[in-house]
């Protein structure tokens, strides 16, 4: 496996959450996009415009905080336990789907493993445990998040 990172979700406040972290472990945000930034055909509703969709903020040699504001809009309400996801990316489709099928047996599939405009492969669920998961593998895509 390539990388395991730790992803954190917020209703709003994401933005000022990143900048705190940012004044504790110090170093740039290696990515830092919005929801208005987002390729999309879709009409972003204008009261997420500016919300955060990713940031990425290093704060080891290997080890990133990722982040996000979620919103109702795509489906996403923040509850406890769910406002912090295990990512891993994955070194090749197999193993992202390896992980997939494995981890998510039992569980409950937030999005499925799809292509996204970000990733060639992408999931999110919660385990049989309760544990969210995120499974990326960039594949030939950019690497947008950091990874």
């Amino acid at each position: 496996m390539a990388k395991v990172h730790h992803y954190l979700n917020f209703d709003g406040q994401a933005e000022e959450a990143f900048n705190f972290y940012k004044s504790i472990f110090g170093g740039e945000f290696k990515s830092f996009m919005r929801y208005q930034d987002m390729p999309s055909d879709e009409e972003i509703p204008q009261e997420i415009r500016g919300m955060v969709l990713n940031v990425v903020l290093p704060i080891s040699k290997h080890f990133v905080l990722m982040g996000s504001d979620v919103h109702q809009h795509y489906g996403f309400n923040i509850q406890k336990g769910n406002n912090s996801f295990i990512l891993l990316a994955a070194e090749s489709s197999e193993e992202a789907q390896r992980l997939y099928k494995g981890l998510s047996e039992g569980g409950e599939i937030e999005m499925p493993m799809e292509e996204t405009y970000w990733a060639q492969l992408y999931s999110s669920f919660k385990d049989k445990y309760g544990i969210c998961w995120m499974i990326n593998y960039d594949g030939s895509k950019l690497d947008r998040w950091g990874q």
